[in-house]
């Protein structure tokens, strides 16, 4: 696949390294020539240092004969144009798939209300609503880690560190198989700088972080036996009342909230199974929330848009504020500033305050293995976010879905296996990746499962699969997804 990037930010950055590192064919154009020379240091595929909106520049990475255009600058209006400009210089119309990021959510309202593309753009990209969709399902769940919900089926991927002494402290997977008598999976180990893919043979350890697949029912018993006493989450705090914040808030009190809504019901016309399930968001209609933020005009007009919510206009970094506000009675806080380093350590200050539970916001992934070792209970990565998403986007008629796992060098992917595949009438064990991969979940005529060793590849079937980073080609190989 030829993928054109333009803005080498972050979010550019991540995204060219990992087409890279699976093959494909990267060009990117950036305006700013310290950032353009940096990067084409950084990574083999070819630099332009111009505007994106320069149809030479364009013209110059092969646009013409590109496969997917992702446009991650700064500015909601360039990546819009760009992508028009790009649409008038494809020659075979409807090849060319146009992803732009914007801040914007106007934009998408736009999409979604009239049902037309925009500057005939495929897919649009909002930072803030993508992570306020991962923390309004972290909180559905507890707030225990990072899950993912699978919306046509009864499974979900937990995640959850083993507490010392609980049922789940040093037993091997093949005990774990014995004591818990629910249909379900452990996927991945996670401890220290080391992320296991386990066998029967591997030892569970106090400390280590698990993902583990089980019945939405059944997860909170599981939770139970690795020393979690989950408690419903009903009073919230969100420290941050800037757009991100302003954006959960939206997505906790209002269900008709764009945030709370499917992709396939904005702009994603392919159906998926691992999707945001929000319709099971709101069974908890007792919720409480309180926004914290020290910009007095900004309480105003978050007063104005959340008449239910209670505004508070104070530092959170204020020690006696939070002694006389007794904000130590919330079931969760939620650190959304811009700042990383103030949300992780206001959400450890909070935790030693009484605060059972506490979410932070950071930019990579760096700081999330940090604030999760320190006891941040779960971490949002707001690039690693994007770049899933966009590559979700990216990703052809047989890969479904992509979501980093771990510190980013493990993949959970969705496929439908394609026709003539090699694996069609094969039995699982024919599926072995060289770096190692475990298929976790079978979806088959509306019927879901983790498959067993009598599980027969068919094709059509959607499954779901755990794989070290890298592993694309051979995925494509076996399941011959269609690019």
């Amino acid at each position: 696949m030829r993928v054109v990037i333009v803005g080498a930010g972050y979010t550019g950055t991540q995204l060219a390294k990992y087409l890279i590192n699976e093959k494909h064919d990267v060009s990117i154009i950036e305006a700013s020539e310290d950032r353009a020379r940096s990067v084409s240091n950084r990574l083999d595929c070819m630099v332009i240092n111009d505007r994106g909106n320069n149809i030479k520049a364009l013209r110059d990475t092969g646009i013409s004969e590109a496969n997917a255009l992702v446009c991650v600058t700064g500015s909601d209006e360039m990546n819009m144009v760009i992508c028009g400009i790009a649409a008038s210089l494809c020659t075979e119309e409807g090849k060319l798939i146009k992803i732009a990021k914007v801040r914007n959510e106007d934009y998408i309202h736009l999409n979604s209300d009239n049902g037309k593309k925009v500057l005939d753009i495929d897919y649009f990209i909002h930072p803030g609503i993508e992570v306020a969709r991962s923390i309004i399902k972290a909180i559905e769940h507890g707030v225990i880690g990072a899950v993912l919900s699978f919306s046509d089926t009864p499974y979900e991927l937990g995640a959850i560190d083993i507490s010392a002494g609980s049922g789940l402290d040093g037993i091997s997977l093949f005990d774990y198989r014995k004591l818990v008598k629910y249909e379900s999976l452990v996927t991945l180990v996670e401890r220290g700088d080391d992320v296991i893919l386990p066998s029967g043979s591997t030892v569970l350890k106090s400390g280590d972080h698990v993902h583990i697949l089980a019945d939405t029912d059944n997860l909170p018993e599981i939770y139970k036996l690795a020393g979690d006493n989950q408690k419903p989450i009903n009073k919230i705090g969100i420290a941050g009342g800037g757009k991100i914040g302003s954006l959960i808030a939206e997505g906790l009190l209002n269900t008709d909230s764009i945030i709370n809504q499917d992709d396939k019901n904005i702009n994603q016309p392919k159906k998926s199974i691992i999707l945001s399930a929000f319709s099971r968001i709101f069974k908890n209609k007792n919720r409480h929330v309180v926004i914290i933020e020290q910009d007095s005009a900004l309480c105003r007009e978050l007063a104005v848009r959340f008449p239910s919510a209670l505004i508070l206009n104070e530092d959170i970094s204020d020690e006696s504020f939070v002694n006389e506000e007794g904000l130590d009675n919330l079931d969760c806080l939620i650190a959304a500033n811009v700042n990383e380093e103030l949300n992780i350590i206001t959400s450890i200050f909070m935790k030693s305050r009484g605060i059972p539970r506490t979410i932070a916001l950071v930019t990579g992934s760096g700081h999330a293995a940090m604030a999760r070792h320190l006891g941040v209970d779960v971490v949002i990565p707001i690039q690693h976010v994007m770049v899933d998403s966009i590559l979700t986007k990216l990703m052809g008629s047989g890969i479904k879905e992509v979501r980093s796992l771990g510190d980013g060098n493990v993949e959970l992917i969705e496929i439908e296996i394609g026709s003539n595949a090699p694996v069609i009438d094969k039995p699982i064990s024919t599926f072995k990746l060289s770096a190692g991969g475990l298929v976790l979940l079978v979806s088959r005529e509306g019927e879901s499962f983790i498959p067993k060793g009598d599980y027969v590849f068919k094709e059509g079937d959607r499954i779901v699969l755990i794989a070290r980073f890298g592993s694309q080609a051979e995925i494509e190989k076996y399941f011959n997804t269609d690019k």
